[in-house]
């Protein structure tokens, strides 16, 4: 069953990875929302899911779990609001705004992962 945990955490990790590096990407570059972007956020959200499921005996932080979760739907709100900006906008980037919290609310899911 632990190892079973450990895979689930990987793929979380590379949900995030894909996510956060599609950003920085992009950071790098035009500064557009790409697919990567949406896939990185879809394979953490999922594989978060089944991280708060209960794992054995293993007890949970509903604060933490809750927390992430609230800044998971802003990251895939904030993707989906700047997705449609970046169409409509004539030189096809999102509001800078739009796009810099979503990198900022990414490193700061990771870092209360990581820190808390």
């Amino acid at each position: 069953m632990e190892t079973l945990r450990d895979v689930v955490v990987l793929v979380h990790l590379g949900g995030f990875a894909v996510l956060f590096g599609g950003w920085v990407v992009e950071a790098l570059g035009k500064r557009t929302i790409n697919r990567a972007m949406h896939w990185g956020l879809a394979i953490a959200a999922v594989a978060g899911f089944a991280l708060a499921a209960p794992w054995g005996d293993a007890d949970l932080n509903y604060m933490k779990i809750g927390i992430k979760l609230v800044i998971l739907l802003v990251i895939g709100a904030l993707l989906g609001i700047g997705a449609g900006r970046q169409r409509k906008s004539a030189d096809g980037t999102p509001p800078a705004v739009i796009f810099w919290l979503i990198g900022l609310l990414t490193l700061a899911n990771a870092a209360i992962a990581v820190i808390w």
